[in-house]
Formats: structure tokens, C-alpha cells, sequence
């Protein structure tokens, strides 16, 4: 039996198979497929198909390096998950909003949040209405789009999430046609959301973000007085 399996194994090798694709035929470890077949010679056709079938494992398969780095990176997020404690107390939950709006919200001229993610447009929504009892329907929204999206479609996409009425979006702002190559595809525009008469509500929520960061504030003036002359370039004229 055993000769007939090394006769076999000999017979696959010289038709150019890999260890890998012989021990399926054959059942033996690869350390005796190795002292069977050390004397059979492969065709420079043949080891060519074996190198090219290597790289493709390497890179492709399973032990690839960004499948190993992918599991890694879901392993660090499902870690990261069990760090925080939900549900999130009032306080975290206030700061975090206004971290989020100091990020991403408008510094002049009202109140009001700019983003294309659903989780933070979401959240911020039901933001206002925790801490400020601000309902959605009081709430005014504008799109960013391409020429190729039904503005109707994502109005409704967007006041389905949000629930604030479609009646309450205003005109959308349709971008330029653009022959450059666009990386991430916002498949839902960017959404402008205003909270009507917000400019007290702004500078509340910028005084949360002062207290959380006075620990900074000494560090900065002594910085910034230091290097005074950055703040005495004149400004760029555009002609």
C-alpha cells in the first residue's frame, strides 16, 4: 500500500501538482511527500505555475497580510466596545454631542450641523431633542448632491431617518459636473440641519466645550504669547 501511495504521489508531482494539491490525493505528511519526491524534477513551465500560485495564497488567501490586519481591526473594535458602558450617562452624553457640534457644526451664523454620516447626523438629532427638547419637526434641513441623485428620493431617505418633514427641506444644492475621480461615493449628499433662532444655543453649547477644555487654557496663552509674531503675518490679498 505504501509503495502504490509513493508510485501516485511520483506520478502527480511529474504533472506539476504542489505538495499541497498531492496530499489530496494522497494521505501522507508533507516531511514524507518531501523524501518521496525530492528526486523528481519539475519543468520550468510547471515551476512557474507553482510560483504564481504561491504568491496568489499569500496575497489572497487567508493568512493574507490584510485579512490578518481586517481581523485585527475588528478585534481592537470589539475590545474598544467593552470599554464603555452603555447606556451613556446624561453628562457623557451632553459633552459628546457638543464635541461632535465643536468638530462639525457651524461656528458663525446660527445653529447648525454639516456631515454625509447617518450615525452622527442621527445622533445629533436626537441630541437636541435630550438635552435641548428640540423636536425634529421644528428643524430645517438642506442637501448637497450630484446631478446624478433624485433629489425627492434623498429628502425622503434623510427625513425617514431623522423625522423631519420633507416640507421642512429647502432647495437642494446640486453640485457641477466633475470628470475627476471621486474615492468615497456619498450615496446620500451631504445634509445641512438648522435649528431655527440657534445662535444663543450655539454659544451655550461652545461654553460646554470651554469648561471641558479650561484645564488647556494656560498652556495655550503662555504658547501663543510666546509666539506672538505668527499672529502679526498679514493676511493674503486675493487679487
Amino acid at each position: 500500500m505504501k509503495d502504490k501511495l509513493k508510485l501516485k504521489a511520483i506520478a502527480l508531482r511529474k504533472k506539476g501538482l504542489s505538495y499541497r494539491e498531492i496530499q489530496q490525493e494522497v494521505s501522507v505528511s508533507k516531511s514524507t511527500l518531501s523524501l518521496w519526491l525530492k528526486t523528481v524534477s519539475l519543468t520550468p513551465t510547471q515551476r512557474e505555475r507553482l510560483y504564481t500560485k504561491q504568491i496568489s495564497i499569500l496575497a489572497e488567501g487567508p493568512q493574507s497580510q490584510k485579512e490578518r490586519r481586517l481581523r485585527e481591526i475588528e478585534k481592537i473594535i470589539v475590545d474598544a466596545e467593552q470599554e464603555i458602558k452603555n447606556p451613556l450617562s446624561f453628562e457623557t452624553y451632553q459633552l459628546f454631542g457638543a464635541a461632535l457640534y465643536w468638530a462639525e457644526g457651524a461656528k458663525t451664523n446660527g445653529c447648525a450641523i454639516v456631515n454625509s454620516d447617518p450615525h452622527l447626523i442621527l445622533f445629533m438629532v436626537r441630541w437636541l431633542e435630550k438635552v435641548f427638547e428640540i423636536h425634529p419637526s421644528t428643524l430645517k434641513a438642506w442637501l448637497n448632491i450630484y446631478p446624478q441623485q433624485n433629489d425627492e428620493d434623498v429628502k425622503k431617505f434623510w427625513s425617514r431617518l431623522t423625522d423631519i418633514p420633507v416640507g421642512n427641506f429647502g432647495k437642494s444644492f446640486v453640485k457641477p459636473a466633475n470628470k475627476s475621480f471621486k474615492k468615497n461615493n456619498l450615496y446620500y449628499g451631504t445634509i445641512r440641519i438648522r435649528i431655527p433662532r440657534g445662535t444663543d444655543l450655539r454659544h451655550r453649547i461652545f461654553g460646554w466645550v470651554k469648561c471641558a477644555l479650561k484645564d488647556l487654557d494656560y498652556q495655550i496663552d503662555l504658547t501663543q504669547k510666546e509666539w506672538k509674531q505668527l499672529r502679526e503675518v498679514s493676511r493674503p490679498v486675493n487679487l
